[in-house]
């Protein structure tokens, strides 16, 4: 899977980004997607990320992590993935938000680390942009039974 990583706030050390590219891939590899894939991830600050949950979620606060699936398949529907040919176009999962600040400050609220924190949110967007939510307490207990596995399989635990 290619990711593209823009960190914003030019904070995180490269072998963090590293970190956050290992846990994708690994949770990807978790999901079975098929390659190719694309997708990016880009981390910012609380103002940055205001902005887009106001402009495209109508809510003027910051939040830890928004995601903009790039496939929108209704219940049961595959999405379409042209493969045709010896070079097909990658699979667009969609974009990735994360408030660095909001990261660690749940981090320290919840009484974990900043890496665990970060991990949990990288994650809980790539879930949404593969189709998992929690609109209803069914599909929250599986997406958040889901993110559990990958997260402890993966060994970032809380």
């Amino acid at each position: 899977m290619d990711i593209m990583f823009v960190d914003e706030t030019h904070s995180l050390s490269p072998d963090k980004i590293q970190a956050i590219d290992d846990l994708l891939q690994f949770a990807a590899t978790q999901l079975q997607l098929q390659e190719p894939i694309e997708m990016s991830v880009t981390f910012m600050d609380n103002a940055a990320i205001q902005e887009i949950n106001r402009d495209y979620r109508g809510k003027d606060a910051p939040t830890d992590v928004i995601s903009f699936a790039l496939e929108e398949s209704g219940e049961g529907e595959v999405p379409v993935v042209f493969d045709e040919g010896e070079n097909p176009f990658p699979r667009e999962l969609g974009d990735l938000m994360i408030s660095v600040e909001r990261a660690k400050e749940q981090a320290e609220e919840y009484g974990h680390t900043f890496d665990r924190e970060l991990g949990f949110l990288a994650l809980h967007g790539f879930l949404h942009i593969n189709g998992y939510d929690h609109m209803t307490p069914e599909d929250e207990k599986e997406m958040f039974t889901l993110q559990k596995e990958i997260l402890d399989a993966y060994g970032l635990k809380r």
